[in-house]
């Protein structure tokens, strides 16, 4: 099978929204009257990102699922997206499943793909999306004031403490180890969130690299400083709600660690001003995703985090970093 046999078999698809889709030099996308383009681009490297024995479908799934939550994280409505995909051998049982994987999730946010490239190599997926958000609507990293609420939204933890155990690190039981590695391999993008908090959140981002760090971000281009109350963030890991057995005990070190920086979370963290407590809440039902406020930003420079004695914590855990030591 060549290289335009596999697109045309696995990628081409009849085009809906572009006025030129895949096929061409290029594509040709129009926004609707009015709107901006939000455009993001996230990579998936084997071996760095993702296991060699990964489920090509769940693969296929989360490699647009961490570009889709750049968007919700933006309050952006997908639109389209490009695909660059190197592969070590055409696997056609492999690229279907793939395939598969990542359509169905374009499918359900009615993503376009619209274009890309193919060619052989070490396995890599490049993929480039797009969005449209109202001029001033976009949410942003910069937007948060002192005095404003810190929430996050779903679990967050279950990732690392699969990653961990996946690595060999930690043991868990089989169903356990089941249910988070779910959540690492294919995460849920909040879309739906980000749209329902245009006009209510202050700023916002997604957490792929650590809650902590990735706040971060938003501390330093907003120019405040944050207090967070790890006893708020703490139960949100899914895991702590698992049964367990008198066999296996749940290291509380751990879950502080998997849950302030564990990363590939892919929730939205955000800011909001506290008299909009109730419309967060309101947007969360809206959305059906569950959000919890975990702690307040201050004028005050830096990071607090409250620990479970109700004193700031001395360990500062640090977020995943490509090029960090």
């Amino acid at each position: 099978m060549g290289e335009f046999d596999l697109i045309r078999r696995y990628f081409q698809r009849p085009v809906r929204r572009a006025a030129l889709g895949v096929g061409d030099d290029c594509a040709l996308l129009a926004p609707a009257p009015g709107m901006q383009l939000a455009i993001s681009s996230d990579m998936l490297v084997e071996g760095r990102h993702f296991f060699l024995n990964v489920n090509p479908r769940l693969l296929g799934h989360k490699a647009l699922a961490v570009n889709l939550s750049d968007l919700a994280a933006s309050g952006a409505k997908p639109l389209a997206f490009t695909l660059a995909l190197s592969l070590p051998r055409a696997d056609e049982a492999w690229i279907s499943e793939f395939a598969a994987g990542l359509l169905a999730l374009a499918d359900a946010h009615d993503c376009e793909l619209i274009g890309g490239d193919t060619t052989g190599g070490p396995l890599n997926i490049c993929i480039t999306v797009f969005g449209e958000v109202p001029p001033g609507q976009a949410l942003l990293r910069s937007g948060a004031k002192a005095g404003d609420e810190i929430w996050v939204s779903g679990h967050l933890g279950d990732a690392r403490l699969a990653l961990e155990a996946l690595q060999g690190h930690i043991q868990l039981p089989d169903t356990l180890l089941e249910q988070t590695r779910q959540r690492l391999e294919s995460p849920t993008p909040r879309v739906t969130l980000g749209l329902a908090l245009r006009g209510i959140a202050s700023s916002a981002l997604d957490v792929s690299d650590g809650l902590l760090g990735d706040l971060g971000h938003i501390l330093e281009l907003s120019n405040v400083g944050a207090t967070v109350d790890s006893r708020l963030t703490t139960p949100l890991i899914a895991a702590s709600a698992y049964p367990q057995s008198a066999s296996w005990q749940f290291d509380f070190n751990l879950q502080q660690q998997c849950t302030l920086a564990g990363g590939d979370d892919y929730e939205l963290c955000f800011t909001a001003p506290a008299a909009r407590h109730a419309d967060v809440l309101a947007a969360g039902i809206a959305s059906a995703t569950p959000v919890t406020c975990i702690g307040r930003i201050d004028a005050a420079q830096g990071l607090r985090v409250i620990g479970a004695d109700g004193a700031l914590l001395a360990s500062q855990w640090k977020s995943f970093d490509h090029f960090g030591s």
